[in-house]
């Protein structure tokens, strides 16, 4: 059933209402594709119907039910996969409360993170399985029931997951009705997700379905996801940006989603999945549009783009789009088909921004935190600002709190989508509100036009010795467009009992550095880079020019959704520099 585009789906309060809407509706419409094995030659597809995920969803809640979980929680950890997205969807849809962790954290926080959560079984893939037996054995928690997803065998230890999914076929050929007698409360914690710690230990987010769903409804005013689209599921699952997103979102409208093979085969995937719409976060996209950038540039095309770029935006005041006929080579190199790209977790470069939809491709950035399920606010496909976050979705409320002469402010917010509170945390709860508004830790201000700009996180701005406010993503965000800087990160440091001074920590990107440069060493980078920084210090302040750069072509420190651990990698620098001044 075809849906018009100015038409919105409806409201629903719990994920057992999305999936019911959505057997009804997508029925033979193709809501996942993966393959079923990467090293398989040829390549087979696997594809599961909206249908056939309905049917999948109902035996899994309903085997777990029939082994006493109700109400009960249950963690997943694992890879983007069919498996991981039955899981999520039987646990919440069967009543109970799914705790999504990452995969890739370390045994000791995994660990840390059972013990908190106070788990009672746990859904993962085989690598994770000696950590879960160890925590099963020692009994100091209550974990005590381990499903795994790939393990082929079955012991008295271990659940086999595709065993479980045909008892619950199975019980309900025999007309079992533990589904059908959950009643789910829309409004109780639900989904317990876990905060990514850039700056200090993790919480405990508690989060019901209807703060999801709300959510999911108000992004139709923004950005609308078609059944006709295709969506790659790259970004970890487990982070509440893919998993509402892509993954609810994407089911709530009938797309398909399609599994990406690795940071490697994006582009591979892009194309051979015929993607539309992908979900990702500025570091990709700024990665992929430099690598096009300097292409074009190698091939002695700058001139030509830039001409047919002026010709193509004088078409589109006069409503005439040939950027797709314009732009083919460049937008192949996407995949062909990609229409619309959403991304959030950081500031996207201006340029890529402004390049991206110069090429056709709509650029929408999102804003928003795990507490707040997460979007606060978005550009719109038809509404945008470059360097802004964009404007509140229609049932979210933002206010700027003790606005400066500049007005910037803490970002504060109110709507559906807030978070019940932090798990076992009344004390972090509290001070995370203020007189009912969320205090999102970012500063920022409001334009004229409603446009939201974030200024800095709240524990990131520097305060210098003279009481001036230096926002380190501001300079950041200008250090970044040089072309051979990976990442970057400004921070201060004391100089001198009486001085703060600003430092420049940036990672180079190494082939572009050996390519434009082939006749300098190592140790000529750090001068070639002093020397652009200093052009960027020419049009700012005196108390924000960076007074030393750091070079070097190690990563730093990152979350999953590759944010970086500004404390961690702070602390790391300081203690590099102070072996090499030898304090």
């Amino acid at each position: 059933m075809k849906k018009e585009e100015n038409v919105l789906i409806p409201k629903m309060n719990n994920y057992r209402e999305v999936l019911k809407y959505a057997e009804k509706n997508y029925g033979n419409n193709i809501a996942y594709k993966y393959k079923k094995s990467l090293e398989e030659k040829p390549t087979k597809y696997i594809e599961k119907k909206y249908s056939q995920v309905a049917k999948d969803v109902k035996a899994l809640a309903t085997a777990l039910l029939d082994l006493g979980f109700k109400g009960k929680r249950i963690a997943l950890i694992g890879e983007n996969r069919y498996e991981w997205i039955l899981s999520y969807l039987a646990v919440t849809c069967g009543g109970m409360v799914i705790a999504p962790m990452d995969k890739l954290l370390p045994d000791k926080e995994i660990t840390s993170l059972i013990k908190r959560s106070e788990v009672d079984a746990v859904i993962y893939e085989e690598k994770h399985e000696n950590l879960f037996k160890k925590l099963k054995a020692d009994g100091e928690i209550k974990l005590d029931t381990l499903i795994c997803i790939d393990k082929e065998d079955e012991d008295a230890e271990i659940i086999n997951f595709a065993n479980l999914l045909e008892n619950g076929k199975k019980l309900l050929k025999e007309k079992s009705k533990l589904y059908e007698e959950v009643e789910v409360d829309s409004n109780e914690m639900s989904i317990m997700l876990f905060t990514s710690g850039t700056t200090s230990a993790s919480k405990i987010v508690m989060l019901s379905q209807n703060n999801i769903c709300s959510n999911m409804y108000a992004y139709q005013s923004h950005f609308k996801i078609k059944q006709e689209d295709n969506l790659l599921s790259f970004l970890p699952i487990h982070h509440t940006f893919e998993s509402s997103i892509t993954i609810l979102y994407g089911f709530y409208s009938g797309a398909t989603v399609a599994f990406c093979d690795g940071l490697r085969y994006i582009q591979t995937n892009l194309k051979e999945y015929e993607v539309s719409i992908f979900v990702a976060v500025p570091l990709v996209l700024e990665t992929m549009y430099k690598k096009i950038v300097k292409a074009i540039a190698d091939q002695g095309k700058t001139k030509l783009i830039n001409g047919m770029t002026k010709l193509s935006n004088t078409l589109l005041k006069a409503h005439i789009d040939l950027r797709k006929v314009f732009f083919k080579k460049i937008i192949d190199n996407f995949g062909g088909k990609l229409r619309m790209v959403l991304y959030g977790a950081a500031s996207l470069d201006k340029d890529t921004i402004i390049g991206l939809n110069n090429f056709g491709i709509n650029s929408i950035q999102g804003y928003g935190l795990t507490e707040t399920s997460p979007v606060l606010t978005a550009e719109a496909e038809n509404k945008h600002k470059p360097g802004s976050i964009g404007f509140p979705l229609d049932n979210v409320e933002i206010k700027i709190d003790n606005p400066d002469k500049d007005g910037v402010g803490e970002i504060l917010a109110k709507g559906p989508n807030i978070m019940l509170g932090y798990y076992n945390d009344e004390k972090k709860t509290k001070e995370a509100f203020k007189d009912g508004w969320f205090k999102t830790g970012d500063f920022g201000y409001i334009d004229e036009e409603g446009f939201i700009f974030v200024t800095g996180r709240k524990n990131d701005i520097i305060v210098l010795r003279n009481g001036k406010n230096v926002y380190p993503q501001e300079i950041e965000f200008l250090i970044s467009k040089l072309p051979y800087v990976a990442e970057c990160m400004v921070f201060s440091r004391e100089q001198s009992s009486t001085d703060t001074m600003l430092v420049a920590k940036i990672v180079y990107n190494k082939e572009v550095m050996e390519k434009d440069y082939p006749d300098k060493k190592k140790e000529d980078y750090e001068k070639i880079i002093w020397k652009d920084v200093k052009e960027i210090n020419k049009n700012l302040p005196i108390f924000k020019h960076v007074k030393k750069v750091i070079v070097t072509d190690e990563p730093m420190i990152k979350t999953t959704t590759q944010k970086v651990k500004r404390a961690e990698e702070i602390k790391k620098t300081e203690k590099e520099l102070s072996k090499i001044k030898g304090e």
